[in-house]
């Protein structure tokens, strides 16, 4: 059978392993962060154009050069905050195989946390949809309740959260099937 990312591929991916799904977190979540920034940003400027109109004496030769030094170093940070989110909302991915589900976890720019969880070791599978926004947007979390090592596994803010779910429980029903 043949799926929609059967192109993709991944580090440690197995010898016959097709990967049927890859979730990244929903679109709203990078958009309101980006949307906090702004919001901070834009304020920011607010004060630092409305300052020397109530503190004439910031107009003068020194403070000038500081003050640039200030707003440079300011967009910088703001530069690099942007650049650290969609970072974070790029490499925090999940990749559903016919064989098992791989959490891959980006931790600021140089830490990365992979764990992966076979399907035979799924006990449960729950989908959570909590509020109005996360159901108009059709988002939340899907929990994967194990017996491994590693008791539950959490996707947080993913988009169709049913669908994963009705996939993840699919493809368990089907290896718990192959086994027997």
């Amino acid at each position: 059978m043949r799926y929609a990312f059967h192109r993709f591929h991944f580090t440690g991916q197995r010898e016959n392993e097709e990967v049927i799904e890859v979730i990244h977190r929903h679109w709203l979540n990078i958009t309101l962060q980006f949307l906090m920034l702004f919001f901070f940003t834009a304020v920011t400027l607010g004060v630092m154009f409305i300052l020397p109109f109530f503190f004439p004496v910031l107009l003068g030769a020194y403070t000038v050069s500081l003050f640039h030094f200030v707003e440079n170093t300011f967009f910088l940070c703001i530069w690099i905050f942007s650049f650290l989110i969609w970072i974070d909302y790029y490499f925090d991915v999940w990749i559903i195989t016919n064989e098992r589900i791989v959490n891959i976890e980006q931790k600021g720019l140089f830490n990365r946390y992979i764990s992966e969880l076979n399907f035979r070791n799924i006990q449960d599978v729950a989908t959570v949809v909590e509020g109005i926004v996360p159901t108009m947007f059709n988002f939340g979390e899907v929990s994967v309740q194990t017996a491994a090592e590693q008791e539950r596994f959490l996707f947080h803010m993913v988009p169709d959260p049913y669908r994963i779910k009705d996939i993840i429980m699919k493809l368990s029903e089907q290896t718990k099937g192959n086994l027997q």
